[in-house]
């Protein structure tokens, strides 16, 4: 029997996947960056733990919005298909005749599910909102469940950088340690995230590495260029 292999939960992956991107990549370049100006372990950790809890509150709201706004737009256009099929059916019908004949299908076909579709309105609405106007149904507490994966996603990522200042005195060795952390996480994220969307997983896995550490690096010069000019 032939299975399709198709992605169960897209929208939570999306939500670890930014997440995880930015918590990784952020806090690795604020510390690197703090290293470069040769201050305390200590600091560096606070700084970098502000930075998560700034960083994580900044994107769980951001993601809330982006699902509120999703749903408000989705909701918006559903009442406007409804208040059309009442005030203009005919231009409606033309519309489902259209997207019907995109796929090649004869005038016949077309008026018959014109025709079929306009007995229920529910259903005329759904056929309108997913082939004309291409949205689907936003999930059930989609803003709070997204905010939250995008948070936690967030938490989880940015303690990885942390890692390497924890059990190390010295900036310089806290750096080293947590650079050889990061880049080992960024590559196992960047292969696996590959891996799951389809793409080629050691080409994702160099390119996550390769912006996580460009990012860190130039960081780490800034500071350090205006630490010791």
């Amino acid at each position: 029997m032939h299975k399709e292999a198709h992605l169960k939960q897209p929208t939570v992956l999306k939500d670890v996947i930014i997440g995880l991107s930015d918590g990784i990549t952020v806090p690795f370049a604020l510390t690197a960056g703090i290293s470069g100006a040769g201050i305390s372990n200590h600091l560096i950790i606070t700084a970098g733990i502000a930075e998560i809890c700034a960083g994580a509150i900044a994107m769980g709201l951001g993601g809330y919005l982006a699902g509120k706004t999703e749903e408000e737009h989705y909701y918006h256009e559903m009442h406007r298909e409804y208040h059309e099929i009442k005030t203009v059916p005919d231009v409606e019908k033309q519309e489902v005749r259209d997207a019907i004949a995109y796929y090649g299908l004869s005038k016949d076909i077309q008026d018959m599910v014109a025709e079929e579709l306009a007995k229920d309105e529910k259903q005329w609405v759904e056929f309108m909102m997913h082939n004309e106007l291409r949205l689907d149904a936003p999930e059930k507490g989609r803003a709070r469940s997204s905010a939250m994966n995008i948070a936690f996603s967030y938490i989880a990522g940015g303690t990885i950088p942390l890692m390497g200042y924890v059990f190390t005195e010295l900036p310089s060795t806290g750096l080293r340690d947590s650079s050889i952390i990061t880049i080992v996480c960024l590559l196992l994220f960047g292969y696996f995230k590959s891996k799951l969307t389809g793409q080629n997983p050691f080409t994702g896995a160099l390119k996550t590495m390769g912006i996580g550490v460009l990012a860190a690096a130039s960081a780490f010069a800034i500071a350090y260029w205006f630490n010791h000019r």
